[in-house]
């Protein structure tokens, strides 16, 4: 009997402890989405950039793997956005050599465009 109430007792501490940090996980989330959806919808292309992968491959002045951005802007102008945002996403080959671009699916096209504004805005 002692045995069965105190695996009880242990029971309950624990779930009670479990409900407290869900509670506050619960309440994160709102107070982050509140401050970080504003800072969101103000990053720049190139701070989106600078999270990804991309400068493994391309730099503002050189050619790397990739051309440059500077290149980029060279070819393309504003009417080929949508055309660029698009290659960012699904990934693209044989434009600028043989080796193709990683696709990048987890970024989000208004995303991949405000980077292409920025690639764009390279120009000389």
């Amino acid at each position: 009997m002692k045995k069965f109430l105190l695996a009880g007792a242990v029971g309950f501490f624990l779930l009670s402890c479990s409900k407290k940090e869900n509670t506050e996980a619960q309440a994160l989330p709102s107070e982050t989405s509140a401050v970080s959806e504003p800072v969101k919808a103000n990053i720049s292309g190139d701070q989106i950039i600078e999270t990804l992968d991309c400068s493994g491959c391309h730099a503002v002045n050189e050619r790397m793997i990739g051309p440059s951005y500077k290149e980029i802007a060279e070819k393309y102008s504003d009417k080929d956005i949508e055309m660029l945002a698009s290659k960012i996403i699904e990934g693209g080959s044989g434009v600028w050599g043989g080796v193709p671009m990683a696709a990048h699916p987890q970024v989000s096209k208004e995303d991949a465009k405000k980077m292409v504004e920025y690639i764009l805005s390279q120009k000389k």
